[in-house]
């Protein structure tokens, strides 16, 4: 069986396109991978609704992820949307134009979201020596840290993201150390909000595997690259005072950004590296996978 997930979070709308196969582990054979950036959260932490033209454009992506998916013989969609969705007054304005494309779309708890970044993880990277580990899916919007061993036992969702802190933080081209300071002080008061770190912990979406991009200087995005890669705190560091420093177009010319995250990814990866360094962390591990890994593992047990 083919099944495909779509992924509409605050940034992204992603697709993922994979075959169940029966009695293997891992269940899942990656058919395709696929990336939208439409932004769906633009300007909603300021005024609380979808922007028309966000809307506009997000409509169009998941549009041509359906397409994509039924191009691949999907023999199953499914759709799932995140925090912009749960916080935006006008959320039903998107979902019923949606659903003229005859997919239905299900926003999902932050519980939700938790569980299934954990399960993507879980599925996917060798269990560490501790039996223990944390995962931190930073997104546009929210950020969820989870931690358990084999399956999740504490978590939490915070209102913090790379669009949301971008936008209400950072007003300069490269930020001031002012604009930086109150970066960090909201950060830090918003991890105060989520569990204690315990084991390993392992970063997923698009923040992280920018940052392990950065870090492994890609010319062109390879998630199998990506995948499982460790990197120390104090390069992080390095990484993302660098980024702090530039302009969104000095960004935009280093191997590994991709342009199109190039003005909210200072803020999304302060975020990761204050995890880390809260925790004491020498290094960090960064997942290609997410949600839309786990949307379809627990479709595939069905």
């Amino acid at each position: 069986m083919r099944l495909a997930a779509i992924d509409c979070g605050t940034n992204t709308a992603m697709l993922l396109v994979a075959d169940v196969v029966k009695g293997s582990l891992p269940r899942l054979s990656p058919v395709a991978d696929f990336l939208e950036m439409p932004r769906l959260g633009q300007d909603l932490d300021r005024t609380g609704r979808l922007h028309p033209d966000a809307i506009a454009r997000t409509l169009a992506a998941i549009d041509r992820q359906i397409a994509r998916a039924k191009s691949l013989h999907a023999d199953q969609i499914i759709a799932v949307g995140t925090e912009s969705l749960r916080a935006a007054e006008n959320s039903e304005e998107f979902l019923s134009a949606l659903r003229k494309t005859g997919v239905e779309l299900r926003v999902i708890s932050g519980d939700d979201e938790a569980r299934l970044s954990f399960r993507s993880v879980v599925e996917s990277l060798p269990k560490p020596s501790s039996g223990r580990r944390s995962v931190i899916d930073i997104g546009g919007g929210s950020t969820e840290l989870i931690v358990g061993g084999k399956t999740p036992e504490r978590w939490a969702s915070e209102k913090m993201g790379s669009v949301r802190l971008h936008e209400r933080f950072i007003r300069s081209d490269p930020p001031t150390e002012q604009e930086t300071a109150a970066l960090t002080a909201a950060i830090q008061a918003g991890l105060e909000k989520l569990p204690a770190v315990e084991g390993e912990l392992v970063a997923l979406a698009g923040t992280a595997t920018t940052v392990a991009a950065l870090h492994l200087g890609l010319r062109e995005y390879d998630g199998r690259q990506v995948d499982g890669v460790r990197i120390a705190t104090k390069t992080m560091r390095e990484i993302i005072t660098d980024l702090g420093k530039r302009t969104v177009a000095e960004r935009c010319q280093l191997a590994g950004l991709d342009p199109r995250r190039a003005d909210v990814i200072y803020a999304g990866a302060m975020i990761l590296l204050l995890c880390a360094e809260r925790a004491g962390l020498a290094d960090v591990v960064v997942s290609d996978r997410g949600v839309r890994w786990g949307v379809l593992e627990e479709l595939a047990d069905g």
